[in-house]
C-alpha cells in the first residue's frame, strides 16, 4: 500500500519528501542532557509505543557527542532496521564500522531526500539541531517534556542561535508519568532558509 503524501510533498516526484524529525527528550527547565551528558533522568512510559516510533524512520543522524555517549553507555553505536549516519570532522570511518561518518550532512541530507524512504531520525545532539535547522533542513521538533528540573546542562537549542519559529501539531500527556509530548512543525517565513 502506498504511504499518503506528506505536506510538502513534490507533486512530480515519485515518493514523498522524507522529512528530518528532531525527536529528543527535555528536562522541564530546557536540557537534553545533564551538563556531563547524563540521561539518567529520562524515564520510560510504558503507554509509548516505542516499536511504533522506531518503524517511522530508517535513517539516524547524530552529532559526534551524541554517538559518543550512545558508545560509552555499552552500545556500538549502530541501530538494528536504521541506516546511522555521525556528523563529525574528527572521527575516523575506520575506527566505526557500524556506523557511517560524514562531514557535511547538508549534502547527505540532499541525497537522502532525492531517495525514497522513511523520515530521517535528528537523534539528540543540540548543537547539531542548531546548524541544521539555521541551514532550513528540519522540518519538524517533536519533544518528550520529562517531569524533572535538572538545573543545568545541555540545552535543546545552544546558543548562539537564530530564533526557530515552530507551530503545535499535536501533544499528548502520559498521565501515569507526567510525560508530556510536544510535536512541532518548523516554520521556515519568508527570506528564511527552506532546503528539500
Amino acid at each position: 500500500m502506498p504511504r499518503k503524501p506528506r505536506e510538502g510533498q513534490d507533486k512530480n516526484a515519485a515518493h514523498p519528501i522524507r522529512r528530518v524529525r528532531y525527536q529528543v527528550a527535555m528536562s522541564l527547565d530546557g536540557f537534553i542532557a545533564g551538563p556531563n551528558g547524563e540521561a539518567d533522568w529520562i524515564i520510560m512510559d510504558p503507554e509509548i509505543d516505542f516499536e511504533a516510533i522506531y518503524r517511522q524512520f530508517d535513517t539516524m543522524l547524530m552529532g559526534r557527542r551524541t554517538f559518543e555517549a550512545m558508545k560509552a553507555a555499552g552500545g556500538g553505536g549502530s541501530t538494528p532496521g536504521m541506516e546511522v549516519f555521525v556528523c563529525s570532522r574528527t572521527l575516523r570511518q575506520e575506527d566505526h564500522p557500524g556506523v557511517t561518518i560524514v562531514d557535511n550532512p547538508e549534502k547527505l541530507l540532499a541525497e537522502l531526500r532525492s531517495k525514497p524512504g522513511k523520515d530521517v531520525w535528528l537523534f539528540g545532539g543540540g548543537s547539531l539541531f542548531r546548524s541544521l535547522a539555521e541551514l532550513g533542513l528540519v522540518d519538524t521538533v517533536e519533544v518528550a517534556v520529562i517531569p524533572v528540573l535538572l538545573g543545568e546542562g545541555v540545552p535543546l537549542l545552544p546558543a548562539p542561535t537564530k530564533r526557530v519559529t515552530v507551530k503545535l501539531t499535536g501533544h499528548k500527556l502520559y498521565a501515569k508519568t507526567g510525560i508530556m509530548s510536544l510535536e512541532y512543525a518548523v516554520q521556515y517565513g519568508q527570506g528564511s532558509k527552506r532546503r528539500r
